[in-house]
């Protein structure tokens, strides 16, 4: 999908107002990694969240996720499965940069 079809992509920050500038993720082996919440941002119906780690914000990298509501209507991170809608997020997260940016 190029950029000029892509839906409007609009900045959110409800992950920031809940849990400040960083997070914390625990990997299924039950390691911990703290990650800085780049972004998170809306593409049509669907929230992700773009985060970095402090090597990946050096190399200009980022991870990204789904931001969905657990049963108790808080946002919880859910691993992006589909490389071509990872794809699809890290294109957005990009254009959102450049509208920012320039």
């Amino acid at each position: 999908m190029s950029l000029d079809q892509m839906p409007e992509v609009t900045r959110l920050d409800r992950l920031q107002k809940l849990y400040g500038a960083e997070i914390t993720l625990i990997a299924d082996d039950g390691s911990e990694e703290t990650y800085r919440i780049a972004a998170e941002f809306r593409v049509g119906e669907t929230v992700y969240a773009a985060l970095q780690t402090p090597a990946m914000r050096k190399a200009d990298e980022a991870a990204f996720y789904h931001v969905i509501d657990n049963a108790n209507g808080l946002p919880e991170l859910e691993s992006i499965d589909d490389e071509d809608e990872w794809e699809a997020a890290a294109e957005a997260y990009d254009e959102l940069l450049f509208a920012e940016h320039g």
